[in-house]
C-alpha cells in the first residue's frame, strides 16, 4: 500500500479519530484541520510506508485466517454452465431450505440465476474465501409471494436460457416456452387463484438479470444474507459429514 506523508498524516488522525468516537459515544472531537494534498503520480518505485504497513498488518493477518477458513470440502468442483447449473442448483436449494426455516412454512420455489453466481466451488477444501468469491455482494435472502402469472412469466424466462428453478420441473420448447410445469410434484396452473412463495435473493427480487416481473411484489426479508445462508449450509453438511455435492438433475426437459 502506497501512501504519501500528507494522506498518511490525514488517514492516522481520522482513524483514531474513527476508534475515538466507536468507543466514546457522545465525546466531542474537534474536526481536524488536514493540509492540502498535493496530487502525485504512484509509480512501482514508490515505496511502502513503513507506517501505514505496520498499522494495516493486524487486521491483515486477521482477515487472511478468516479467508483461510475451511467449511467443507467438494469431491469435485461445483461449478455454473449454461442450462442447468450444478452450482446454481445448490444455491437455489439451500435458498429454499433456508427461506423455509426462517419464516416458519415451506417455500415453494428457489431462484438463482448463472449471473447472480460469480466463481464455483472449487473441488477439495471449501474456505470461507471460495465462499467470498462466489458471492462477493452484500444479498440478502427474501421471499416473495407471486401469483400464477407472475410464476408463468419465470418460467418462460427460465426456459429461455434453460434454467432451472429449485422444486419444480418443467419442459422446455423449442420456441422458449415452459410447459409440464411441476411444482412440488403438482401441475402448475397459472390460472389457479394463489400464491407461490418463492426465495430469492433481494437483486434478483428487484429485477436483477432481467427478471423484471418481479419488481412490483413487495419482498418479505428473512434478516439473512445470502453468503451466510450458503456458508452456513456449507457448515452444517461437513458437520453431518456429508461431503458439498451438487449434479445436473434432469430439472429441465426438451
Amino acid at each position: 500500500m502506497h501512501l504519501f506523508p500528507s494522506r498518511l498524516a490525514a488517514l492516522s488522525l481520522l482513524t483514531a479519530l474513527a476508534f475515538s468516537t466507536a468507543c466514546q459515544r457522545g465525546t466531542y472531537v474537534a474536526k481536524p484541520q488536514l493540509a492540502p494534498v498535493t496530487a502525485q503520480p504512484v509509480t512501482p518505485t514508490l515505496p511502502d510506508d513503513a507506517t501505514a504497513v505496520a498499522t494495516i498488518a493486524p487486521y491483515r493477518q486477521r482477515v487472511t485466517e478468516q479467508m483461510a477458513m475451511v467449511l467443507g470440502t467438494a469431491p469435485v468442483a461445483i461449478t455454473k454452465n449454461s442450462g442447468e447449473s450444478p452450482l446454481a442448483n445448490f444455491v437455489a436449494d439451500l435458498q429454499r431450505t433456508r427461506a423455509s426455516r426462517e419464516m416458519g412454512t415451506p417455500i415453494d420455489l428457489g431462484v438463482m440465476t448463472n449471473g447472480g453466481l460469480r466463481a464455483p466451488l472449487p473441488a477439495g477444501p471449501i474456505t470461507m474465501g471460495s465462499v467470498f468469491e462466489l458471492m462477493p455482494f452484500e444479498n440478502e435472502l427474501v421471499v416473495l409471494d407471486a401469483s400464477g402469472e407472475v410464476v408463468q412469466h419465470l418460467f418462460d424466462y427460465a426456459a429461455r436460457v434453460k434454467m432451472a428453478v429449485s422444486g419444480a420441473t418443467y419442459t422446455a420448447t423449442p420456441d422458449g416456452k415452459a410447459t409440464a410445469i411441476l411444482i412440488n410434484g403438482q401441475l402448475f396452473n397459472p390460472a389457479q387463484d394463489r400464491l407461490y412463495t418463492i426465495a430469492i435473493s433481494d437483486y434478483l427480487a428487484g429485477g436483477g438479470d432481467q427478471l423484471t416481473f418481479f419488481k412490483a411484489i413487495k419482498p418479505r426479508d428473512t434478516g439473512v444474507l445470502l453468503r451466510t445462508a450458503i456458508v452456513e449450509q456449507i457448515q452444517e453438511l461437513n458437520k453431518q459429514g456429508k461431503p458439498i455435492e451438487a449434479r445436473v438433475e434432469g430439472r429441465v426437459k426438451f
